[in-house]
């Protein structure tokens, strides 16, 4: 779900490290407390001083900001020192207080689950606009966020598009249980299973909207990636086989079938392998558009029937 694709061009990581440059813990700051001037924490969140010097000391950039948030998650002091000591091991933030900001959102993550990144907003937003268009037609637009991790994309396209019907899916198990608790609440079926084989048989022909997010890190790149993604999320949302393609190839092949007429299909890719996902969508019969949002650093490609 992550492209380490792009070094030399961009910063490589840049939506990776998730508590510092992904979702800055200022973001998740706003999200989580009342707010004051310029969108900043109210003067009372002042975080234990030596909890922030130890913070900042383990590399975390935002570390008056994480340990507001180390705070806020703990019942007790007991509680908060194992909180902080996963934080200094690496351990992603959103995975330690156990929720993660998304559009707008505040989404489960638990430990081990891909956590989303900032410019996945950029494909949640032009799927919203699709969603939308189904809509207008009169009928219940059916959704599918195909390896959902958390669930992130459906909750928001949910949230911005409502009523539709949503079908999400993952392979992880762990992700699974997240995107239940993200998703069926908002009247959701979730899955756990293979891309498509997962998907129930009664939207085949029927999907407005497949919103995708696969992996697309190449494998040999994984290693390169920061270790809050590399050591603590799922490999199989990393890891998108030699190339970092292997998904979108199956993906592809597949697509037109479950796609209603004038459906649309979003993945997100990398700048670089923009061409080839493309390529890889016109061959399974979809008219394809390739998609830049520079602020967000991301890329998508956008296949219709």
């Amino acid at each position: 779900m992550e492209s380490a694709y792009e070094a030399g061009h961009q910063l490589r990581f840049d939506e990776v490290m998730t508590s510092t440059l992904g979702h800055p813990a200022a973001r998740r700051i706003r999200a989580a407390r009342t707010v004051t001037i310029r969108g900043m924490p109210s003067i009372s969140a002042i975080p234990d001083p030596a909890l922030v010097a130890r913070l900042r000391a383990a590399g975390c950039v935002f570390a008056e900001e994480e340990a507001v948030l180390l705070e806020e998650a703990a019942s007790d002091e007991r509680e908060l020192e194992q909180l902080a000591e996963r934080r200094i091991a690496g351990e992603p933030l959103e995975q330690v207080v156990g929720w993660a900001e998304f559009a707008g959102l505040r989404l489960v993550v638990e430990p081990g689950v891909f956590v989303p990144r900032r410019r996945t907003e950029f494909l949640a937003a032009r799927a919203v606009g699709f969603a939308r268009l189904a809509a207008a037609n009169g009928r219940v637009p059916v959704v599918v966020d195909l390896c959902c991790g958390a669930g992130a994309i459906g909750a928001a396209i949910a949230e911005a598009a409502g009523p539709v019907e949503l079908v999400a899916v993952d392979i992880d198990p762990a992700a699974v249980r997240a995107a239940r608790r993200n998703l069926e609440p908002r009247g959701a079926r979730v899955a756990e299973g293979d891309l498509f084989e997962a998907l129930p048989g009664d939207i085949r022909g029927r999907v407005d909207v497949l919103a995708v997010n696969a992996p697309y890190v190449p494998t040999d790149e994984i290693a390169m990636m920061p270790p809050e993604a590399r050591d603590h999320e799922a490999r199989v949302a990393l890891d998108g086989g030699h190339d970092g393609l292997d998904l979108h190839r199956r993906i592809a092949a597949s697509a037109r079938e479950w796609l209603a007429p004038g459906g649309r299909l979003l993945i997100e890719t990398s700048r670089l392998q923009a061409p080839t996902t493309a390529a890889l969508l016109a061959e399974g019969g979809l008219t394809t558009e390739v998609l830049r949002d520079e602020e967000r650093a991301a890329t998508i490609v956008v296949g219709s029937r």
